[in-house]
């Protein structure tokens, strides 16, 4: 993507990109969820260069070769393209593409919690390098700039060259770092891999898995394997998994929606290496004249701006965290049509303009995603992307599911 062309000059643009900042805030928790439902299956549509022919295999052996898969070093490119329908409002927008320099005082561009986030809009190119579970290394690449997270034993750099600032956590020894739980945010897998992993877990009786042929990934031959809801009422069409056919590694992963249409998420290795990576890939210093947020200055800044992920609901605070999250989220349904329902602390509905507790921006982008519906629960708003739909009502609940808007309905009337 293009950077950013605004210069912050004067206090005056500078409170106008602050605000776009802090927009993006309730902007960004609905990509993501997107994104953690795009999980249950994500895409790539990456051109293959004709099918090998290879051994026949089941599928649950097929299954079996990833979960007995040993590969711990690699390195490569990684296209991911994701597609929600979720719609770009401008500068708004801005706030959270990859060309944005502008943040709001105490942001650090180069804090994993925000800058990966992007990968939920857009194409995206990634080098990915890997050499055990202590050591990992994510850069993303963009025009003139790169943006680089590097997992080095207990260290963990961030680095962004546009701004030429950096972000630094230390490890404790029980895995946990200052300010952040994990390297690289857990609802935003970076490989096939993991994105075969987590939709691996969703598979069960309410899911068809079957061996759907072989392809040709970054120069490897693979196995594909195909998933299918068995339930009707999902957003999910079909999941699609290259499996490398040697060493069973996932090289390319595919979700196509319910509605049709082009995927809503590609992800896949377009080069990939099986060798040892060199140890310099793993090591980073700070630039002469680099900015650096220590992760716990970060981490009191995000305290004071609310619960990343649910930031978008009034008084979500809590929730997804401790026992204050399991005692207010329950869920409905199960498989590929379960649903979430959060109670919201108080009761509250959505914030509004009106109330002070939105910014314009956000409302306006909110507005855009609703619908007014009504029933046996009383009234609230439906917003809806081609995967994941939220019923949000007005006493304060929330119904979330990768299900259709009539399926969020139909749990909130049962529910009242």
């Amino acid at each position: 993507m293009a950077p950013n062309d605004s210069v912050e000059t004067n206090g005056g643009i500078r409170g106008n990109t602050a605000g776009r900042r802090k927009a993006a805030r309730y902007i960004v928790p609905v990509a993501v969820a997107g994104v953690a439902a795009a999980t249950i299956g994500l895409v790539p549509a990456l051109a293959s260069t004709g099918d090998p022919d290879l051994p026949k295999i089941t599928a649950q052996q097929l299954i079996e070769k990833i979960a007995a898969s040993d590969t711990q070093q690699l390195s490569g490119t990684v296209k991911i393209s994701t597609d929600l329908g979720i719609p770009s409002l401008g500068g708004l927008a801005g706030s959270f593409a990859p060309g944005d320099t502008g943040s709001a005082e105490g942001d650090s561009t180069a804090d994993p919690q925000t800058k990966m986030t992007e990968l939920a809009t857009g194409t995206h190119t990634l080098r990915v390098a890997a050499d055990g579970p202590d050591k990992q290394r994510v850069s993303i690449l963009e025009n003139a700039a790169e943006y680089s997270l590097i997992h080095n034993g207990d260290q963990v750099w961030a680095y962004d060259s546009k701004t030429n600032q950096a972000y630094h956590a230390t490890e404790d020894r029980s895995g946990k770092k200052s300010g952040h739980s994990t390297p690289v945010p857990e609802d935003v897998p970076t490989t096939p891999k993991a994105l075969a992993e987590q939709v691996l877990k969703a598979a069960g009786p309410t899911t068809s898995v079957t061996v759907d042929g072989t392809a040709q990934v970054a120069g490897r031959d693979a196995y594909k394997l195909l998933i299918k809801p068995r339930q009707s009422g999902s957003t999910i069409g079909s999941v699609t998994v290259a499996v490398d056919a040697k060493n069973g590694v996932p090289l390319k992963f595919t979700l196509l929606p319910s509605s049709g249409g082009k995927a809503a998420v590609d992800a896949g290795f377009t080069k990939v290496d099986f060798a040892k990576p060199a140890a310099s890939s793993f090591t980073f210093t700070p630039p002469k004249g680099a900015e650096v947020t220590e992760a716990d200055d970060a981490k009191a800044q995000q305290e004071t701006d609310g619960a990343a992920g649910l930031g978008m609901f009034p008084g979500a605070e809590g929730l997804g965290s401790g026992d204050q999250g399991s005692k207010d989220t329950k869920v409905i349904g199960e498989g590929w049509n379960a649903i979430a329902e959060i109670r919201t602390p108080g009761g509250t509905g959505l914030p509004t303009k009106e109330s002070g507790d939105v910014p314009a921006e956000a409302q306006q982008f909110l507005d855009s995603l609703g619908d007014k519906v009504s029933g046996k629960f009383g009234s609230g708003t439906v917003f809806k992307t081609r995967l994941v739909n939220a019923l949000m009502t007005d006493d304060g609940k929330v119904y979330v599911g990768a299900v259709t808007p009539d399926a969020l309905v139909k749990a909130a009337d049962n529910a009242a």
